[in-house]
C-alpha cells in the first residue's frame, strides 16, 4: 500500500523542500537512485489526472499552472522527461504548452500511448497510418450510443476514439451500461477497450503505457526511472517498472492521488495529492539533484 505524502504542505521553512519517503524499499531504492545519478534518470509523466488536473469537458483540461517552471527546472538534470498519454501528441503539446519552453530541450511526448512521438529538439510529431477499425468504430459510434444512453461525449484522438460518461445524469450508471456492448463493438472491429475515470477509449490492441515506457527506457538507456499516474490506462507503465526493477533498473512509482481510482495508489510506492502534489516532487526531485 503506498503511503499517501501531501506534498503541498511542506513544513520546511527552507526554499528547498524536503524529500519524501516513500513506502517501500523498491521505491526508496529508485528514488535514492535517480538522485544518486540523475543525468540516467528517466522522469516519466501521465498527462490528464497527473499533470493536468482531471474537468468535466477533456478540451478544457491543461497542465498545473506550476508544471511547465518545474518540468523546465529538472529536465535539463535528467536524461530524459518523458510525457506518455492517450491522447494525440500535438494535442498533448498544445495542452501542456511544452513546446518552445526553455529547459525542455529533453522533453517527448509519447501521445496515442506512444504510437505518436514529438520530439522538443525538432517540434514535429512522428506517428503510424491509424488502425482501419477505428474509422469503422467512429462511424457506429453515434448511432449506438444514441440507441442506448444520453449525456455521453464523443472524444475523437485520431489513433483511437473514447466514449466519456462524466456528463451524464449518471455517470458511473452510463459507464457500466456502455462497457458490454463498446467492447463487442471494438471486437468486431480488431480493437480493444481500455476503461478509465469515466471514460471507454476503443484503441488498437499493443498500445500501452508499458510498452511505450519500456521501449523508451531501452533506447535511452535509463539506469532508473521514475513514472507517475493517476489512473487505469496507467497500470501497464506500472507493470513496465515492476519487470524493469526486477531486471535490475531501479524505479519509483507515483500515484497522483484520486478518490475515483485507488488501484494505482494500492501499488504505489508514493502517493501524492494530485497534479499539485505532481509538480511539488518533481520540484522537490530538481532541487536535490544539483
Amino acid at each position: 500500500m503506498g503511503s499517501h505524502k501531501d506534498l503541498t504542505d511542506s513544513d520546511s521553512t527552507d526554499s528547498m523542500d524536503p524529500l519524501p519517503t516513500p513506502a517501500t524499499r523498491p521505491g526508496r531504492d529508485g528514488l535514492a537512485a535517480i538522485l544518486a545519478r540523475p543525468a540516467r534518470a528517466l522522469v516519466a509523466l501521465d498527462f490528464d489526472g497527473t499533470l493536468a488536473p482531471i474537468v468535466p469537458d477533456p478540451e478544457q483540461a491543461r497542465a498545473h499552472p506550476d508544471a511547465l517552471p518545474a518540468l523546465a527546472a529538472l529536465a535539463p538534470k535528467v536524461a530524459a522527461v518523458a510525457v506518455i498519454t492517450g491522447r494525440p501528441a500535438d494535442v498533448a503539446v498544445r495542452y501542456g504548452g511544452f513546446a518552445g519552453v526553455p529547459g525542455l530541450e529533453h522533453l517527448v511526448v509519447l501521445g496515442h500511448y506512444g504510437a505518436e512521438r514529438w520530439d522538443a529538439v525538432s517540434g514535429e510529431v512522428s506517428a503510424p497510418d491509424p488502425h482501419p477499425g477505428v474509422a469503422a468504430v467512429r462511424a457506429e459510434l453515434p448511432g449506438l450510443l444514441a440507441s442506448i444512453t444520453q449525456g455521453t461525449w464523443i472524444e475523437d484522438k485520431g489513433h483511437a476514439v473514447a466514449v466519456h460518461t462524466r456528463r451524464a445524469a449518471d455517470p458511473q450508471g452510463t459507464f457500466d451500461t456502455l462497457r458490454a456492448p463498446l467492447t463487442d463493438l471494438a471486437t468486431r472491429n480488431g480493437l480493444i477497450v481500455e476503461p478509465g475515470r469515466m471514460v471507454l477509449e476503443l484503441r488498437p490492441p499493443g498500445m500501452d503505457k508499458g510498452v511505450a515506457l519500456s521501449e523508451y527506457v531501452r533506447e535511452l538507456g535509463a539506469e532508473s526511472v521514475l513514472y507517475a499516474g493517476d489512473d487505469l490506462g496507467d497500470l501497464p507503465a506500472y507493470a513496465a517498472v515492476g519487470e524493469l526493477r526486477s531486471d535490475g533498473t531501479p524505479g519509483l512509482l507515483v500515484c497522483s492521488g484520486s478518490e475515483e481510482v485507488t488501484e494505482l495508489s494500492e501499488q504505489a510506492d508514493l502517493v501524492v495529492d494530485g497534479p499539485e502534489g505532481v509538480v511539488r516532487l518533481l520540484r522537490t526531485i530538481a532541487a536535490h539533484s544539483d
